[in-house]
């Protein structure tokens, strides 16, 4: 078996955040403990929010690991990257949840060797929009701007998965996950006790070792979770808390040269919730703001959101996160500039 998995390690990095997150906690306690318990409860119940989504992608990943059919999806995969780029594309574009809820999954697939170029796709394409958010924005904002937003994504998440498998034999798109979350080749048949001819268990449950080799992992995946999400929802809750979308008014509202570059870098670290965020956008176009510099606001805000960001940097090499960094900002470039020569 080419790429077999070991349960994931926090090893190099959890004490580090720990002592960040620790002191960060600690100092707004002494200095505001109201601030201090908003932003415990939010992070509780944002955690009871995204669970339903969270909990379902990380079965399905221990699943695959300790099944032995992350190596089959793998090389099926490999063979296909543009066909999986595609799919990954449009399944993002349809798929009501955002990279951060998905993340189990995704990490998991990457380290059944699955190619990072469907996985990116996914991953910029899944948390602009989604069935129930185009029909939200044409009831605000028009059938035209929602459409652009959907095709937005869906070519955002084409772009990047394309570039990625462009730069495939780079070693550090090869293997994108810290050192510390990576799996050494022969683990896989050595922890499950089957021989390494690439059979897949589906009933993995009726065999021990691989029944303890799931729990292991959903064990592992749990404490990996926990440890990228709760700084992201901590971040939301102070950028929401500190940084009023309405301030943005003065700054996106206007038509000129620079609404693109200035949407995109204001809504990008920001983080306004994609439907709060979609009367927010009439409000700036009614005051004059240009319909690609809204569009671009309205994508930047998914794709490259600070708590996004948190999440992610955790688990990907710097170079592999800095470039979805990039593909996600200059996605949201494109598509304003792009929609703003045709509107």
């Amino acid at each position: 078996m080419t790429t077999a998995q070991k349960p994931i390690r926090q090893r190099g990095w959890k004490p580090l955040w720990i002592a960040i997150a620790g002191t960060a906690v600690g100092l707004i306690g002494l200095l505001r403990p109201e601030l201090a318990l908003g932003t415990l409860n939010f992070v509780l119940s944002s955690f009871v929010a995204v669970a339903p989504l969270v909990i379902p992608g990380l079965l399905l990943s221990a699943a695959i690991l300790a099944s032995g059919a992350g190596a089959r999806l793998s090389g099926s995969l490999k063979g296909n990257v543009g066909v999986a780029v595609l799919t990954a594309a449009a399944l993002g574009t349809v798929t009501p949840v955002c990279g951060v809820t998905v993340l189990p999954l995704m990490t998991g697939l990457l380290a059944a060797g699955v190619p990072l170029a469907p996985v990116m796709a996914f991953w910029l394409s899944s948390p602009v929009t989604d069935p129930a958010m185009v029909a939200a924005t044409v009831a605000v904002l028009g059938v035209e701007l929602a459409v652009a937003k959907t095709l937005a994504a869906f070519l955002i998440g084409l772009g990047g998965g394309g570039v990625v498998a462009v730069l495939a034999r780079q070693p550090w798109i090869a293997k994108p996950l810290r050192a510390t979350l990576s799996y050494p080749s022969d683990c896989d048949a050595r922890i499950a006790g089957t021989d390494r001819t690439g059979a897949v268990v589906w009933r993995f449950w009726q065999v021990p070792a691989r029944r303890e080799r799931f729990l292991r992992e959903v064990r592992s995946m749990t404490r990996l979770i926990l440890i990228c999400l709760t700084p992201a929802f901590a971040a939301e809750y102070l950028l929401q808390r500190f940084l009023a979308p309405e301030t943005f008014a003065d700054l996106l509202g206007t038509d000129s040269p620079w609404a693109i570059p200035l949407a995109v870098f204001v809504g990008a670290p920001a983080y306004i919730d994609g439907y709060a965020a979609l009367p927010l956008t009439r409000s700036l176009m009614d005051h004059g703001m240009a319909p690609g510099a809204a569009l671009a606001f309205l994508v930047s805000g998914g794709v490259v959101s600070i708590w996004g960001a948190l999440a992610i940097v955790p688990v990907l090499r710097i170079r592999p996160f800095v470039l979805y960094l990039a593909l996600g900002v200059g996605g949201s470039l494109a598509a304003g500039y792009l929609y703003a020569a045709i509107a």
